[in-house]
């Protein structure tokens, strides 16, 4: 791996933590809520776990996933192909939560309707977890 490939890896890994971080943070924040029932404030607790569950996709699997495939010398390919590939390298659990995830995260860019946000505030508080556990095995895997 050359030099420059090692410190985009790294700074975009510290990226990850960080966005990592902030996701395991807000979730905290709005397990215990209902989403059929949100304050104002609630609300907003929800309006930040889903930027921050769409920014943590978005760095899995636009940059970690695409990094981690041309280091291994592998073709750029489709948005399911790089998931496709994770899942095979044991950087995710299951190729097609994280299907789900990046259509969720295009959800949460288009969504207005009123009725739509609890079930993507559902949806977001089951996958957050697939998302968390992601850059653990991706350490793993980077190390090796």
């Amino acid at each position: 791996m050359t030099e420059d490939k090692r410190r985009l890896l790294e700074k975009q890994l510290q990226q990850m933590n960080k966005a990592a971080a902030g996701l395991r943070w807000s979730l905290e924040r709005c397990q215990p809520l209902d989403v059929g029932q949100l304050t104002l404030e609630d609300e907003e607790k929800f309006e930040t776990l889903t930027a921050r569950f769409a920014r943590m996709s978005d760095i899995l699997i636009q940059k970690i996933f695409r990094l981690v495939d041309e280091l291994d010398l592998e073709s750029p390919g489709t948005v399911r192909d790089r998931i496709n590939r994770a899942e095979k390298k044991g950087l995710i659990d299951a190729a097609r939560d994280f299907v789900v995830i990046r259509e969720l995260r295009n959800a949460i860019a288009h969504e207005y309707e009123e009725s739509a946000l609890a079930e993507i505030h559902r949806e977001v508080l089951r996958l957050t977890p697939q998302l968390l556990a992601a850059p653990e095995r991706i350490a793993r895997y980077v190390r090796k």
